[in-house]
């Protein structure tokens, strides 16, 4: 289904503006306030994406399902080991339904990033694994920052270390976009053969 496609710096407004409330609210008051300006912030970006595009990718769905259970467990029990949790219970999520679908034979990084390419099956498969191996890092790495650094250092390294290691990996992943990248009039068959490998 074809998709309105917003301007580019909405886009980035939407997925960006959220972590940025949330890092101005905790340096200047706390981390409890920064929780709940983080989950108004990212419900504020989800109807925003929904009145301009008509649509919120169900990446954005499901991060902020798990911000608004965690944040309100950190507001409502005044533990900050919720929202700290939060990154991890996201990446491993995705890293398990990325790794879990392979299992089956079926890629949902088309679902996951809203079909952004258009992938041979082998593409897929080879772009699931790695974003997958990928969350599932970053998962650690958010556990390993968390329990061994300082709340600030946590969450600068959640807006300013996250971000550019996500965008960074993702440009590295531009190679194997372009080998197996679908012309239109290659799409169909393309599609037909995955569907044949997913009953298989």
């Amino acid at each position: 289904m074809d998709k309105t496609q917003p301007h580019p710096m909405f886009k980035l407004a939407t997925e960006l503006g959220p972590l940025m409330v949330f890092f101005i609210a905790n340096a200047k008051f706390n981390l409890f306030v920064a929780t709940g300006a983080f989950m108004v912030a990212i419900v504020a970006a989800m109807i925003a994406s929904y009145v301009v595009v008509r649509h919120v990718p169900v990446m954005a769905i499901v991060t902020a399902v798990i911000v608004l259970v965690f944040g309100t467990l950190t507001l409502v029990l005044h533990d900050e080991t919720f929202i700290k949790v939060k990154p991890t219970m996201v990446y491993g999520l995705f890293a398990v339904i990325l790794g879990g679908g392979l299992l089956f034979g079926r890629s949902f990084i088309a679902i996951l990033f809203d079909q952004v390419f258009n992938l041979t099956p082998k593409g897929w498969r080879i772009l699931t694994m790695r974003w997958a191996l990928f969350f599932l890092g970053m998962a650690i790495l958010n556990e390993v920052i968390w329990r061994t650094q300082s709340t600030d250092f946590w969450v600068n390294f959640k807006v300013f270390g996250a971000i550019p290691i996500t965008m960074a990996f993702a440009l590295f992943q531009m190679p194997v976009i372009k080998r197996y990248h679908l012309e239109p009039a290659s799409l169909e068959a393309s599609e037909a053969e995955a569907g044949d490998i997913s009953k298989g």
